[in-house]
Order: C-alpha cells, then structure tokens, then sequence
C-alpha cells in the first residue's frame, strides 16, 4: 500500500573513514565489486575519492531499502548507478534493466536521491514515488 504516491522511502549512514579502510585493503576488487565505470571516474577525480565513494555506497543501499529487498538476490551494487546532472550537480539513479523490472513489478515509479558528505560521514536518502501518470 502506497501513502501518496510514495512507494518506499530508504535511508543509509557511511563513515567515509571505512569506506577509505576498505579501498585501501582492497582495491580494484572492491571498487569494481560495488561502483561501474563512470561512478569510479567521478569518484577518482576528487581529491578524497573515499568520501564520493561513500555517499554513492550510501545511494546504492537507500535504494534497495526503499525497494524493500535489499541487496542481493533481487538487485546488486552493479544494478544501481548514482549520476550527477551536468547542470545542477543533483545526484539521481539510473537503474539497470533488472532493477527497472524490478521496480515495474513492484509498483513502478521514479526514484528522487538525496546525498551530503562530511569529512566522517556520508549519508543518503531515497524517496521511490509512484509514476505520476498512473
């Protein structure tokens, strides 16, 4: 049952400190494992990569909890990539092919993103709306 139009709503807290922990224990492997290409370009042009790397972590897991299934067996790191508008800076999500089936099955709708970092903490938060045609 949707309030509104809302179809699920999805928060997450990152330290950034871990998020730099785990790049520098892993490496490539972790960063592949979790962020596509263009996040990592993004992320790799800043001058403390850790910190964007942590806010996109942070989407990627407010996403699947407004979805209600977490990641794992019905959507992956991979199936959701944080963008950022050429103009306005806003961040949004682009959903691979499964996770917009996904969505379908589950109610459609888009998906509205808001992130902020600090120099310990990223945080973001999700608000997945019904389609406003149906």
């Amino acid at each position: 049952m949707s309030v509104r139009g809302v179809l699920g709503i999805g928060v997450d807290l990152v330290e950034t400190e871990r998020m730099r922990d785990a790049i520098e224990r892993w490496g490539d492997r972790f960063v592949g494992k979790i962020f596509g290409a263009s996040e990592r370009a993004y992320c790799e042009e800043k001058g403390e990569p850790w910190r964007h790397y942590a806010a996109r972590f942070a989407v990627k897991e407010a996403v699947s909890k407004a979805f209600g299934t977490g990641l794992g067996e019905h959507i992956g790191w991979l199936d959701i990539e944080v963008m950022r508008d050429s103009e306005t800076g806003a961040p949004s999500v682009r959903l691979s092919t499964r996770a917009t089936a996904l969505a379908a099955r589950r109610g459609g709708g888009r998906v509205l993103v808001s992130l902020s970092h600090t120099r310990r903490y990223a945080v973001a938060q999700v608000v997945w709306v019904a389609d406003e045609t149906a």
